[in-house]
């Protein structure tokens, strides 16, 4: 029997079972021998090799919480969690594989058919098909603007725009796309329904691979679609609901952001402890400087509200709870606070902090886009206004 005792000092934490900390140990020793080595090279190439996504399906990591029908265990949000810390624990870049298994998969197991579930859900939990999820274009800005088109004909849809910043998208074997297919609705983003598209279906090409500053190993990528060919039998749910779905998804989503991004700034922590710890200044180790202390108080300070936040919100979501206000109000103050950690972090390593081949380097280059995912802020600051009265 695996030993929880590396672990149990750092995860106390009421929801988490020893069903949870074995899962989490198990998962931890798999990274820690088949992809912390390759890290390194993963993000000078650009991407995760498909073979890493099959070994982490092999082992029972993906979509844990799919029935057992489907291929999973049917297992709590719980393993979500920790299957969300251990991967940001690595590096940002695998946060891929979280949104493939508790971001995009939820779509297809709460809105697909029969067919689609049996179609897709297995292959996404062998790490055989990884998935993606296409909404934001080239022209978006902070409002809901879907400009890609997609008109019923004989039998499919005839889908044409372009997408870009696609998380998993220069792999994606499957995406999720959303497609605007009625131009009378009002408001006009009432009118977005939600495509299942494969890789291989005429009309559907990829672009360049985008080499963002943050999270290089992504694979994300632009998509385009010239009369792409999608039988509607691949429509999610019903036409023109589209939105209403990302809605009740949201919740969870903006949780798992939230997790990944404590998990960051945690890391950073970390790192900076042990870095003061050993560099000196002026003959003196740079730990024993008030100013270095007061600062690495203040972040810890601010890590352990989070957390408490967190965990209250994690438990209220396991069991059920409409805590969308709240998960809105942890998603935008905790990737903020991370990027103010990133900052006081980086000013303790000095210059150090800026050589490429430092991991704290690479999580202050990482750190602003979890600001952008499921919403910018201020997107998320009306809702959380709007949702409390004002």
């Amino acid at each position: 029997m695996v030993s929880t005792m590396a672990i149990n000092k750092d995860d106390s934490r009421s929801f988490l079972t020893e069903e949870h900390l074995l899962f989490k140990q198990s998962i931890r020793e798999f990274l820690a021998k088949e992809a912390v080595p390759f890290y390194d090279q993963w993000e000078k190439e650009g991407e995760i090799p498909c073979s890493f996504w099959e070994k982490v399906g092999d082992n029972g990591f993906l979509c844990p919480w799919i029935e057992v029908e489907l291929g999973g265990i049917g297992a709590d949000f719980g393993y979500s969690v920790v299957l969300a810390e251990e991967l940001e624990r690595v590096g940002s870049a695998l946060g891929g594989i979280s949104i493939h298994s508790d971001v995009i998969a939820p779509y297809i197991a709460s809105f697909g058919t029969i067919d689609q579930k049996q179609r897709y859900l297995p292959k996404f939990i062998t790490g055989e098909m990884i998935s993606a999820f296409a909404w934001t274009e080239p022209e978006m800005g902070s409002e809901i603007d879907i400009q890609t088109t997609a008109i019923k004909k004989d039998g499919y849809y005839l889908v044409n725009g372009a997408k870009t910043f696609v998380t998993n998208g220069f792999n994606a074997d499957f995406m999720i796309v959303a497609c605007k297919t009625d131009f009378n609705a009002v408001p006009p983003k009432d009118g977005i329904s939600l495509l299942l598209i494969d890789k291989d279906t005429p009309g559907l090409s990829r672009g360049r691979k985008l080499s963002k500053s943050e999270q290089g190993s992504l694979g994300t990528a632009e998509l385009f679609f010239d009369d792409d060919s999608v039988p509607v039998g691949n429509l999610l749910g019903e036409e023109g609901k589209g939105l209403s779905y990302i809605m009740q998804n949201l919740q969870q989503e903006r949780l798992i952001s939230a997790i990944r991004s404590l998990m960051a700034a945690k890391d950073m922590l970390h790192l900076t402890m042990n870095f003061i710890k050993r560099q000196k200044a002026f003959e003196k180790k740079i730990s024993k400087f008030k100013k270095a202390q007061s600062t690495i108080a203040e972040i810890a300070t601010d890590i352990h509200l989070g957390r408490t936040f967190v965990d209250e919100l994690i438990r209220k979501h396991m069991t059920g709870e409409n805590i969308i206000t709240e998960v809105s109000m942890a998603k935008q103050w905790i990737t903020e606070m991370s990027k103010r950690i990133s900052e006081k972090c980086m000013q303790l390593h000095d210059g150090y902090g800026y050589l490429e081949d430092e991991k704290i380097a690479r999580r202050h280059r990482d750190i602003s886009l979890p600001t952008f995912f499921t919403g910018t802020d201020e997107t998320i600051k009306i809702l959380i206004a709007k949702n409390i009265g004002f």
